[in-house]
């Protein structure tokens, strides 16, 4: 893998991102339908665009697969040796029933 990876600012892009989900966690939001009928919120797609962003600043070598981010071309990914794998809230229906069961997966 390109560089070196740090524990630690993987830990702040997760937090980041988690501080974002809290704060519409804690707030009326819409819930939209994603293609495949599952469900999407503000909280998945700014949690999604923090940890984009910062991996491409920290890590600009190293591409990404992300839940909620259009793929690239298997063509193109079937030759990457190491990539992000990314789900930037993980249990949008458990976000949505605010039960707390959910997660930031990078």
């Amino acid at each position: 893998m390109p560089g070196q990876i740090k524990i630690e600012k993987l830990i702040a892009i997760a937090r980041e991102a988690g501080e974002a989900i809290l704060k519409i966690y804690h707030s009326d939001f819409i819930i939209e339908t994603k293609q495949d009928r599952s469900p999407l919120t503000e909280a998945d797609k700014q949690s999604n665009q923090i940890i984009i962003n910062r991996l491409e600043k920290e890590y600009p070598r190293v591409p990404y697969i992300s839940e909620e981010t259009k793929q690239t071309p298997f063509r193109k990914r079937k030759k990457w040796t190491h990539f992000w794998l990314i789900d930037p809230l993980d249990g949008t229906k458990e976000f949505i029933k605010r039960n707390g069961e959910f997660t930031v997966n990078i």
